[in-house]
């Protein structure tokens, strides 16, 4: 019974790595390599929800920033205003105007 209960918690916690905040609920997932990092990002209007999913030891925020607007960019064809967040999970205000995107 022990084994199970902690197979059971073991189970939600990883499941909850990638899981989108609420805002991005229904989206699927792009997953995309930027150098070392691997994300899943979900844009919903002018904002992208970008979240590293493999283990990197000790990375560096500004590092995983500029992974993350790279791959918000990609995905979403708009070009970065402003990220914030942190090494594992990083929300992309992006600029979408027709005459903006690359």
């Amino acid at each position: 019974m022990k084994t199970a209960s902690v197979m059971i918690i073991v189970s939600v916690i990883i499941g909850g790595c990638n899981t989108p905040s609420p805002h991005f609920r229904g989206i699927d997932p792009v997953r995309i390599t930027v150098e070392a990092s691997v994300f899943d990002v979900r844009v919903k209007s002018e904002t992208a929800e970008v979240i590293r999913i493999n283990p990197e030891y000790a990375p560096r925020f500004s590092n995983i920033k500029n992974r993350a607007g790279i791959a918000g960019t990609t995905v979403s064809g708009c070009r970065v205003k402003e990220i914030l967040g942190d090494q594992a999970l990083a929300i992309i205000r992006l600029d979408c105007d027709q005459a903006n995107q690359r």
